[in-house]
């Protein structure tokens, strides 16, 4: 009797054993088959939705940038006057020759005062503006002086560029080839973010001045990314993506998850439960 009294005792302790492992298992299974939900951009954004873009401002020209300035006239004498020569060395000529055609015009660069030294005209105020402004106040000011009428100016960005580091498929230095580029074509042509990215907290450092200001952007909350004045990037802006916990981890114990605290509170509490449904 006693015998077969241990026996049950047995086969139940036993069955609470496979009862407790079988819960644990479960849990784990739900666990990893949850869906993540710190992955898919712009969670909030509904179909027909319409927001208004705060901060919609095209780039600025600051100190130290540099730019090209093309101005054509029906005088072709006007327009050489007008334009900065360009000096190509052709392989077979021993003397530099001087070219203002459509090999290329040499670029402006901004003093510290955000100046340019424009031909014939003089100093030029250009920082603070964009390129459309530029285009209006060369027209502008080199009628008023009677220098030029009726020209066709055109400014473009020579040196203006942005980067993207961190946990992105391709980090990197990237130009502007327009005057607005978003946080999210930012990232597009970096490759997108990496599976190991943190999206809800990406960081773009600034330069203003002497001065450096820090911008953290969510990119899973459309709403917040088009009131970000980091949605559209300035020249010199430095976007970066951090890693994730697993991320950081990986790169602290060289991969080896049993050498993590998150793994052994883990491991601690799965074997609480085990004793929990044990021993009740």
């Amino acid at each position: 009797m006693h015998a077969d009294y241990c026996n049950i005792k047995i086969f139940l302790h036993s069955m609470k054993i496979k009862k407790a492992f079988g819960l644990a298992l479960v849990a784990l299974m739900v666990a990893s088959c949850k869906t993540p939900t710190d992955v898919v951009y712009f969670q909030d954004l509904k179909g027909g939705q319409v927001d208004e873009i705060k901060y919609s401002e095209g780039i600025r020209l600051k100190p130290q940038d540099k730019i090209s300035i093309l101005v054509k006239s029906r005088n072709h004498d006007v327009s050489n006057l007008l334009n900065l020569a360009v000096a190509n060395q052709y392989i077979g000529y021993n003397e530099t020759q001087v070219n203002n055609s459509s090999r290329g015009v040499a670029g402006y660069t901004l003093d510290k005062d955000g100046n340019i030294d424009f031909p014939v005209y003089g100093k030029m105020h250009i920082a603070g503006m964009t390129r459309e402004e530029v285009v209006e106040y060369v027209k502008t000011v080199l009628a008023e002086k009677n220098i030029a009428r009726d020209l066709v100016v055109t400014v473009d960005f020579l040196n203006l560029h942005y980067n993207v580091l961190g946990e992105v498929a391709r980090p990197g230095e990237f130009a502007f080839g327009q005057d607005r580029v978003s946080l999210p074509e930012a990232i597009s042509k970096a490759g997108d973010l990496t599976i190991n990215g943190v999206r809800d907290s990406v960081f773009v450092y600034r330069t203003n001045g002497g001065n450096r200001e820090t911008i953290v952007v969510n990119m899973l909350d459309g709403a917040s990314l088009v009131n970000s004045p980091a949605y559209y990037l300035q020249q010199n802006d430095v976007v970066y993506v951090r890693p994730n916990e697993f991320k950081q981890r990986q790169s602290k114990v060289n991969g080896n998850t049993f050498q993590t605290t998150t793994f052994w509170l883990s491991f601690t509490s799965v074997m609480t439960t085990i004793a929990m449904l044990l021993f009740r």
